[in-house]
């Protein structure tokens, strides 16, 4: 899958910020700080309900100084806009731009669920949730395309047996 196609498996609040990715990595945005490190990074054998998921998503950004408390209620009302679900078993549950003012710094949590997550119909095994102050967010998002638009880098994701090498595996969102 191409990232032209894995951008047509998104929402259409969505395909505007995967257009834009493109000229942010033109630009180069840097990110002043690592957004992911281990701490934020889970497997569960088991499911979750996407409510579940979303909360664990936020309180993982909780718990790395992110965001605040209020942000699992931002990502609520986003999911109630429209769908987080990305494709290519991938959801990436964040807040709604008017609630900006819960993130205070730029980080991702990464939960594999190998029981699934249902998404609103659709079958989730990662849930990446994301906080970006200022721009950043869209360098986030353009590694994250990178990352999950390739089926293959999706089978190895899925096939790591530790949040350690899960860690190892995404530690490209780091780099800019």
């Amino acid at each position: 899958m191409t990232v032209s196609q894995f951008s047509s498996l998104s929402a259409t609040h969505t395909e505007a910020k995967w257009d834009t990715l493109e000229v942010v990595q033109q630009k180069g945005i840097t990110m002043a700080r690592d957004v992911l490190a281990l701490g934020q990074v889970r497997i569960h054998s088991g499911s979750a309900t996407r409510e579940e998921a979303m909360k664990e998503a936020a309180d993982i950004l909780e718990a790395s100084g992110a965001v605040t408390s209020a942000y699992f209620d931002a990502m609520q009302q986003r999911e109630m806009t429209v769908s987080t679900y990305m494709g290519n078993e991938l959801a990436i549950p964040h807040g709604t731009n008017e609630t900006k003012d819960a993130i205070l710094g730029s980080a991702l949590s990464v939960v594999r669920y190998d029981g699934g997550v249902d998404w609103g119909g659709e079958p989730v095994t990662f849930v990446i949730g994301i906080a970006g102050k200022g721009d950043e967010h869209l360098e986030i998002l353009s590694q994250i395309a990178l990352i999950f638009s390739d089926e293959d880098e999706v089978a190895a994701l899925k096939a790591v047996s530790s949040p350690e090498e899960l860690y190892t595996t995404l530690s490209a969102v780091n780099e800019s």
